[in-house]
């Protein structure tokens, strides 16, 4: 597990260097780190922090290839918080692993210390049963119709994977 999160980041720190250098919502205060990557049905799940996005990464398990999406397909995952739509990406240096765009771009963070603290949150969530509510929802829609910054206000572990850019 530990060589496929090195590999992950090494992988996504070459592209932040070369492909994204210049790409202007890039947030300085960010660096690439995966994040709390666990075994799941054989596979590994996790979070990948850049400085233009995070994203849930499904990665293959010794025993449990991923099967390779075409550009425009998706690939629906179950976990105990709800479905999610995953994308396919083969990267030569990772190869084949479906992600789930959770914030892009990521300009509101103020730290990177602050990313990974969402990051960790989005995974426990990710695996607590009945991440929805209403209450919850009705939060986020005043938020956005304030123009307050979502990831400053004080929202729950549950928030994370409730909020719009989820599809919740």
């Amino acid at each position: 597990m530990i060589q496929a999160m090195q590999n992950l980041e090494a992988a996504f720190g070459e592209i932040a260097r070369t492909r994204m250098a210049d790409v202007p919502i890039l947030n300085p205060a960010l660096r690439v780190e995966a994040v709390g990557f666990r075994a799941w049905e054989g596979k590994l799940i996790g979070v990948l922090v850049t400085p233009w996005m995070i994203n849930l990464v499904l990665l293959p398990g010794k025993d449990a290839p991923l099967i390779p999406l075409k550009l425009d397909e998706k690939k629906v995952w179950i976990f105990p918080s709800g479905e999610y739509d995953f994308m396919g990406l083969n990267e030569p240096a990772i190869g084949t692993c479906h992600i789930c765009s959770l914030i892009s771009p990521v300009t509101e963070f103020a730290t990177h210390d602050e990313a990974v603290a969402v990051a960790q949150e989005i995974l426990i969530t990710l695996f607590t049963e009945d991440a929805h509510n209403n209450e919850l929802t009705t939060r986020i829609d005043d938020a956005r119709l304030k123009g307050e910054a979502i990831s400053r206000r004080n929202l729950s572990r549950r928030d994370f994977l409730r909020m719009p850019f989820m599809g919740g």
